[in-house]
């Protein structure tokens, strides 16, 4: 699904690379855990997917570079960690904001809002109200029907449950991981938090200083560490 050939992000005045020259693939289909601490380069590298940063080097989606950031964004649903809603927009306002942009009719739109609604798990009194009037388990499920209404090929997460409670992120991370089993869709989920790697099951990809320093299953990881900051991770991980 997609290919980066020695992708390297750099901001101009910092002395470090935010993502170092990266070799990597992401097969299609496939779950990708990007694990690390703050300021590894795990969100770097996610939006770099996304097309939300300049970078040097060549992505190819699908085995073709990149070239119209405009058509691909219509092919990847995106969530960050509070949802991203426009305030002064309805929940229905926010997810079919995209589709009315591409001129869908509207009995399209309502079939597909009532389709995700109850994939979601939400009513439409809940649809109609604004962001503030949700919960934050509510509202992420908005932010993610908004990221499946056009029928993504890819979904991409940024830490997407790290803001909610530990009963609302069980719950929403039960359904989740039903969800994307169901959709089969490729999935790129940043997080920093081992036992969401776990619970997710996808390829763990661990990420330090803007560079790629372990990928596999987390077991592997634990047996065989590449280098000391992996087990020093693993073990801080453990011990929180």
């Amino acid at each position: 699904m997609f290919e980066l050939d020695q992708v390297a992000v750099h901001y101009p005045g910092n002395e470090s690379w935010s993502l170092a020259p990266t070799d990597f693939t992401i097969e299609t289909g496939e779950t990708i855990m990007l694990l690390g601490p703050s300021g590894s380069g795990k969100s770097t590298l996610l939006r770099t997917l996304a097309g939300l940063t300049p970078y040097q080097g060549t992505l190819r989606f699908e085995g073709a570079p990149v070239n119209d950031w405009r058509a691909l964004r219509h092919r990847l649903g995106y969530v960050i960690q509070d949802g991203g809603l426009f305030p002064h927009l309805t929940a229905r306002a926010n997810v079919a904001l995209m589709a009315r942009e591409l001129g869908w009719k509207r009995d399209r739109i309502e079939a597909r809002l009532d389709e995700l609604a109850e994939l979601a798990g939400l009513d439409k009194a809940q649809l109609d109200r604004f962001p503030g009037g949700l919960s934050g388990g509510q509202r992420q499920r908005v932010a993610m029907m908004r990221a499946l209404m056009l029928e993504p090929d890819v979904l991409l997460f940024d830490e997407p449950l790290s803001a909610l409670d530990p009963i609302t992120r069980l719950r929403l991370a039960t359904e989740l991981k039903d969800l994307i089993a169901r959709l089969g869709k490729t999935v790129v989920f940043v997080t920093h938090n081992m036992r969401e790697a776990h619970f997710f099951r996808g390829r763990a990809v661990l990420m330090n200083g803007g560079r790629i320093v372990q990928q596999g299953t987390i077991e592997g990881m634990e047996e065989e560490p590449a280098e000391p900051f992996v087990a020093e991770f693993l073990m801080a991980e453990q011990a929180m």
